[in-house]
């Protein structure tokens, strides 16, 4: 982490847990969806050890968030309804994933696509 690095100043989870919200020292705030979060893992299982080595995770529509753990003073764990639970959501990478949101998107759907496979 470096002193550029964004610091969360609100880190709130919906009422229907699909949702959560971030907000940053920065200005910024990025309300996240579930699933992104889901199929964007930060995890080795999800990730691999290398690009070619990342999983398409499909399926996940209609997945919520169990439960959010702080790491620290860096990240959070989050436990998703599905038992996935590895990877930790380093400040910078939830700022990523907010930043660019619509890019990410649209490459999972063409992603799935390509694959055959659905959000389902």
């Amino acid at each position: 982490m470096t002193s550029s690095d964004p610091w969360p100043t609100e880190i709130r989870l919906d009422r229907e847990k699909r949702n959560l919200t971030v907000a940053f020292d920065t200005g910024e705030a990025y309300t996240l969806a579930a699933e992104l979060l889901r199929v964007h893992s930060p995890s080795a299982e999800v990730q691999g050890h290398s690009p070619e080595q990342r999983v398409t995770v499909s399926g996940k529509r209609n997945i919520t968030i169990r439960e959010v753990v702080p790491v620290g003073n860096y990240a959070i764990q989050i436990i998703f309804d599905d038992e996935h639970s590895t990877g930790f959501y380093r400040w910078s990478y939830l700022a990523d994933l907010g930043r660019n949101e619509t890019r990410l998107w649209q490459q999972y759907e063409a992603e799935l696509a390509g694959k055959g496979l659905s959000r389902g």
